[in-house]
């Protein structure tokens, strides 16, 4: 992550202010218990089916890259209480890939969440991005629909360096599959040597 002071890292904070918070934004949600949603029905990824499940923070400064359970590539509810518990200085973000097709990211700082799914149509084949439309209050797409669009918040990582309109421009770059989208998102944020290096050790291909 980029080496930011005392002033500049404040924005990684994701705790909620209050009226700092946009009331027009869904995107921003607090977390809830998604246990008993509609996901029954979708079948869990199997290990093989999980490129990585990786969680980056920062921790008396310095920034961390760590492996989380693969099954927790499963379940949103859980990953969020995991990225809580980890000891970083101003919260923690979640990377999810599945398939090499979609990712998803999570912020969380306290209670305060932000997400992102890479591809709102894979809430009708996966139960984490099912629990990502559903946290957000959004419509499940209609599994015909070819031109389903990202779900959640496009600039979740603006402060760190990956403007709205750069994830935009990474999630829509065909030539990448999901994992590499989010190395190239790592780069961005200056952990890419460490997420490539958590990446490999933990998920090898």
């Amino acid at each position: 992550m980029p080496d930011f002071d005392d002033d500049e890292y404040e924005s990684f904070d994701l705790e909620d202010s209050g009226d700092d918070s946009d009331p027009d934004s869904d995107a921003e949600v607090d977390a809830v218990d998604l246990d008993g949603t509609e996901d029954d029905d979708l079948d869990d990824a199997a290990p093989d089916e999980i490129d990585f499940v990786l969680a980056a923070y920062r921790e008396d400064g310095q920034p961390m890259v760590q492996a989380l359970a693969t099954d927790l590539a499963n379940d949103l509810d859980e990953l969020i209480v995991q990225l809580r518990r980890l000891p970083g200085d101003a919260g923690a973000v979640g990377f999810v890939s599945l398939v090499e097709e979609v990712f998803v990211i999570a912020r969380v700082r306290g209670q305060h969440v932000q997400l992102l799914l890479s591809d709102g149509g894979a809430a009708t084949e996966w139960p984490i991005a099912r629990d990502v439309a559903d946290m957000l209050g959004e419509e499940i797409p209609d599994p015909d629909d070819e031109e389903a669009e990202p779900m959640g918040d496009l600039g979740i990582l603006a402060d760190l360096g990956v403007s709205d309109f750069d994830m935009g421009a990474i999630i829509d770059n065909l030539d990448l599959s999901s994992d590499q989208m989010l190395i190239e998102i790592a780069d961005k944020i200056k952990i890419g040597p460490q997420f490539r290096k958590v990446a490999e050790s933990a998920f090898p291909a």
